[in-house]
């Protein structure tokens, strides 16, 4: 811990700690790129089944993505405790660098081979999965070696804050090229790599920290979660708890975005960039909570918090299925049309036409799907920054690492399974022609057991 190694007064404040804004640059890059191209390829999924509901290849491609983390987070917990997170993390931005590259050959391909599009997209969704999946645990398990258990609830609310910035514009953008390139949209895979170069950069700003437990002998356990962190887990039945909620929590927000997706391109017929910010009004609503779960937690793990996103959350997602009760295309579109108040013609015409999308909804129901989904996001961000803090300050220096390595393996789980319940249920509710908005309460259902009967105290934080 920073307070043993190098001494609490000897780290700089957050705000000019360049190590901090290394962290939030690398980070930031790297959820920007995961998100554009996945995004980029569950559309190309959407389009691809669209005759068919939409929903399956949408479904195999979050599992696929999500499986790695399933596979190598163990691994990649011990290694973040073995050897140094720093090289860790430099390691993975090269990685991404490749990754890239291979995403914009697979698009390319595509282009001229269009059965072997989606299937190359797969094995580059794999391939981006597994950089993730190792960098994550290094990524987590850094911040309380890099700065005062006191700066977590802030750093953490920020970095969160900034990484669904990420996924504002990395999903909106998305839907962007994908409209503006068409075919050719393996073009704007250079601006991916050219963002991976300046990740990798960025992460070399990060402070080196001591290897957390340079003599860890490596068990087969590793794969999984090694036996010494179940047993701490199977005693601090806490961080246990925190640990199953938090992967609730990605279910839910893995069948979100396939929700979105699919209701604004086949039940409402938008075009990608509509839909894509859609999504990215969501990540706007997360970076909001995010920061405001930071001011309300202070120097607290404030399961209060928590407490007021999941009963956020339980309310917009009921919310979203009473403004489209129907799931039918035809009655959505009887929505009377937005008037544009105190904005010229002129002025429409000249905005880009993302940003015009952006602005401007154009149907009263897009101006209450949007709303809802900034409650979804902002209740979101609210519930998961006192999660992670947690289950950062917790553990014993020398289990942080593989901390994260467990806390990644089941929370992947959850997104996992949250692509194969995606691809099940759509498939059930086109067979028993049941109104698709009807997976909103079903998620509302999810986490009433949380809301009710889930109440951890809230703990001060060391310095």
């Amino acid at each position: 811990m920073p307070s043993d190694a190098q001494g609490a007064d000897s780290i700089p404040p957050l705000s000019r700690d360049r190590a901090f804004y290394g962290v939030l640059v690398t980070q930031f890059l790297g959820a920007f790129n995961d998100n554009l191209f996945k995004q980029l390829v569950l559309l190309i999924c959407v389009t691809a089944t669209i005759d068919s509901g939409g929903g399956s290849l949408q479904g195999y491609a979050t599992a696929l993505f999500s499986l790695p983390f399933v596979l190598f987070s163990g691994v990649a917990g011990f290694l973040s405790d073995r050897v140094s997170k720093y090289n860790i993390i430099v390691s993975s931005k090269a990685a991404e660098t490749v990754i890239m590259l291979l995403g914009g050959a697979a698009l390319l391909i595509g282009q001229q081979w269009p059965d072997l599009r989606v299937p190359l997209l797969f094995v580059v969704l794999f391939l981006m999965g597994t950089q993730s999946a190792f960098f994550g645990p290094s990524k987590y398990g850094i911040l309380p070696e890099m700065f005062r258990n006191r700066d977590l609830p802030h750093a953490n609310g920020v970095i969160q804050m900034t990484t669904f910035l990420a996924i504002i514009f990395g999903a909106a953008l998305a839907g962007f090229l994908k409209d503006w390139y068409g075919d050719a949209v393996w073009m704007g895979m250079i601006y991916c790599v050219g963002i991976a170069l300046v990740g990798t950069v960025s992460a070399m700003f990060l402070r080196k920290t001591p290897i957390a437990k340079p003599n860890l002998e490596f068990d087969w356990s590793a794969w999984i979660v090694t036996k010494d962190v179940w047993k701490m887990l199977g005693s601090d039945r806490p961080l246990l708890g925190v640990l199953l909620v938090s992967s609730v929590f990605w279910f839910l927000g893995g069948v979100t975005q396939q929700t979105a997706n699919t209701l604004g391109k086949v039940h409402l017929g938008w075009s990608d960039t509509r839909t894509s910010l859609m999504v990215a009004t969501i990540g706007l609503g997360i970076c909001l909570g995010c920061l405001s779960a930071a001011t309300f937690s202070k120097d607290r793990v404030s399961f209060g918090v928590t407490k007021i996103g999941t009963w956020g959350l339980i309310v917009s997602f009921l919310g979203l299925w009473w403004v489209c009760p129907s799931g039918s295309a035809a009655t959505l579109f009887q929505e009377m049309a937005w008037p544009i108040p105190a904005v010229s013609a002129e002025t429409v015409r000249v905005l880009p036409e993302p940003l015009r999308d952006m602005l401007i909804p154009k149907t009263i129901l897009e101006w209450k799907l949007r709303g809802l989904m900034l409650l979804t996001g902002f209740s979101a961000g609210m519930f998961v920054v006192p999660l992670q803090v947690f289950m950062q300050s917790r553990p014993p220096a020398e289990y942080k690492g593989r901390m994260i390595g467990a806390m990644n393996l089941i929370n992947w789980i959850g997104i996992v399974l949250s692509g194969v319940f995606f691809a099940i249920a759509t498939a059930v509710l086109k067979g028993f022609a049941i109104p698709f908005p009807l997976l909103f309460p079903v998620m509302a259902v999810f986490l009433l057991p949380i809301g009710l009967f889930y109440r951890p105290q809230s703990q001060a934080l060391q310095v």
